[in-house]
């Protein structure tokens, strides 16, 4: 990395945080990876869940091998703490005198029952934010329902959106465990708007923190796009589709096989946007023979005037653009389409990402070590930059417990107190 970049500090610097629990490690990722000082705490000997969700470095499980524990830790510290334990629980009560922030995704009320909660704490520190992430938050006749990411794929009503033209085809659940990637997004966005207001707003002289609610149930509610608004305004049902959005009306394909194998995606069918670039596209397809009679004015008129004129011309205009790109390679295809400012793409496998350029330009993968793996490997950067304070990874994944000594060296414990914390199984 530049030595310019490596001097700079993190826009987050000088933020510190507690994250407990299973569910909020990609709101701690995005907020260690920003500069934030995250302590990851820890369950001694088994540490977190996800440390055993595979694929683990050369198939082998191990607390320190998972790919999954490291995708979503980087730039993290580990403590170990067994908050079961009455001594235990008065460490992590310390811990939060010094923290700006919890994330706390344990479950409901289990930190409370603990001594150790929200509900506890906030006498002691009126300036902390705690950002409490739950199946379908603190409240309501459904906040002790069981769950998983499935259940909420399919409760929150995205799977209904997500799948084939076939219908006797069920609903596909998306893989990746979407429902923590989006609350935890969420999650992020409501931490940093309450550092905005503990900063802003002084009250008695005094920060302002706050407890936040996040509902994963709700924020993946949150994300249904165009199938909420049809039915609430409209009383319509929107249909899956394959490799489309859903929508009321059934549309043309968007994705074609193309003569290498591959597949190409269409956005909108490859309908042109505007007047200006339907007539680069008509050259373009002058040049192999493939504009047919899209050169009729009526064409244009239905796009870009008024489509009740021909109700069928739009669909010979998608099928005359999917002949078009069927007798194409699909990097034709792509570049071809993105070079008039259409909205194309080349269907990827995950690994082919790897060597496009743009991603090297934009410094998107950030080169690290893996535990248990000699060398380096490339992890997935962060979605944006920053001009004047750069995201990046900080530090590799932790290993178990890592940096117990250093943390608690800091709390102001002797290498003696190390020694009968962990006999102790406190740490």
């Amino acid at each position: 990395m530049p030595d310019e970049i490596e001097s700079k500090l993190g826009p987050l610097d000088g933020i510190s945080v507690l994250e407990i629990g299973d569910w909020g490690e990609v709101a701690g990722k995005l907020l260690a990876d920003a500069g934030a000082d995250v302590i990851r705490i820890e369950a001694p000997v088994q540490g977190a869940a996800s440390r055993h969700f595979g694929p683990f470095v050369a198939d082998q499980p191990g607390v320190n091998r998972s790919l999954a524990f490291a995708a979503r830790n980087t730039s993290k510290r580990s403590l170990t703490l067994d908050l079961t334990q009455v001594r235990g629980q008065q460490m992590f009560t310390d811990l939060t005198r010094a923290v700006d922030i919890v994330i706390d995704s344990s479950g409901l009320e289990v930190l409370n029952l603990l001594n150790c909660g929200f509900s506890q704490l906030q006498q002691l520190r009126p300036d902390l934010i705690w950002c409490s992430i739950t199946p379908f938050g603190l409240t309501g006749p459904r906040k002790d329902w069981p769950w998983s990411d499935l259940v909420s794929m399919a409760l929150g009503g995205p799977m209904m959106s997500t799948g084939y033209d076939d219908h006797s085809i069920t609903p596909i659940r998306p893989d990746g465990l979407h429902s923590m990637n989006i609350s935890n997004e969420y999650a992020m966005t409501a931490v940093l708007s309450a550092l905005w207001m503990r900063d802003s707003y002084i009250s008695n002289g005094a920060s302002v923190g706050q407890l936040l609610d996040v509902s994963v149930h709700e924020s993946v509610s949150a994300t249904t796009e165009g199938s909420f608004p049809n039915w609430e305004f409209l009383g319509k049902l929107v249909q899956r589709q394959t490799g489309r959005h859903a929508s009321v009306e059934r549309v043309g394909a968007w994705q074609h096989l193309t003569t290498d194998d591959k597949y190409i995606l269409l956005m909108g069918g490859g309908v042109p946007r505007d007047s200006k670039i339907y007539n680069k596209l008509l050259e373009w397809m002058d040049e192999h023979d493939a504009a047919g009679d899209m050169h009729d004015p009526v064409y244009q008129e239905v796009l870009f005037k008024d489509p009740r004129l021909d109700p069928n011309a739009r669909t010979r205009i998608t099928d005359t653009i999917a002949s078009f790109v069927k007798a194409l390679t699909a990097e034709e295809s792509y570049r071809g389409g993105q070079a008039i400012h259409m909205p194309w793409g080349e269907v990827r496998r995950p690994e082919e990402n790897l060597d496009d350029p743009h991603w090297d330009e934009r410094d998107f993968w950030w080169e690290g070590e893996l535990p248990e793996h000699e060398g380096t490997v490339k992890y997935p950067g962060a979605p944006y930059k920053f001009s004047k304070s750069p995201i990046r990874m900080w530090r590799r994944p932790p290993l178990l417990g890592e940096h117990n000594i250093e943390i608690l060296t800091v709390m102001g414990f002797s290498k003696d107190d190390l020694v009968d914390l962990a006999r102790n199984g406190i740490v």
